[in-house]
């Protein structure tokens, strides 16, 4: 049987986790404007990307994610005509909620978080 050995990776620092933290949390002015949910997260990545590989990475992973349930919620529009769009629009919104809070909880943490179900057009 062969063992599969990780590369420990190294903690980033504070400043970094915090600021992946952020990327993931600027999804939130999506609540406050229009594309806020777009143009929060690609701000905050654009502007401290280069600061640490983490935050880069996080930051497209938000970006990736926030990009996905926006296409997600288009089609539920569209499936709005019928009726089924309705109850598929607040699922989504519940778990892009979730899934956004615990990505935020686990960079803070100094861990990368993967989304499950994003299409990661950003790499």
């Amino acid at each position: 049987m062969s063992e599969e050995f990780q590369v420990p990776q190294p903690v980033p620092s504070q400043e970094a986790r915090q600021w992946a933290m952020f990327c993931h949390f600027a999804a939130f002015l999506g609540l406050v404007f229009p594309f806020g949910s777009l143009l929060g997260p690609l701000i905050v990545w654009q502007v401290k990307k280069d600061m640490d590989p983490f935050v880069d990475a996080q930051g497209k992973e938000a970006l990736n994610f926030q990009i996905s349930v926006a296409l997600a919620a288009a089609v539920c529009v569209l499936l709005m005509v019928v009726v089924i769009g309705f109850p598929l629009l607040m699922l989504l919104g519940l778990a892009a909620l979730v899934l956004t809070i615990i990505a935020g909880i686990k960079a803070n943490e100094g861990k990368a978080y993967r989304y499950p179900f994003s299409w990661r057009l950003v790499k």
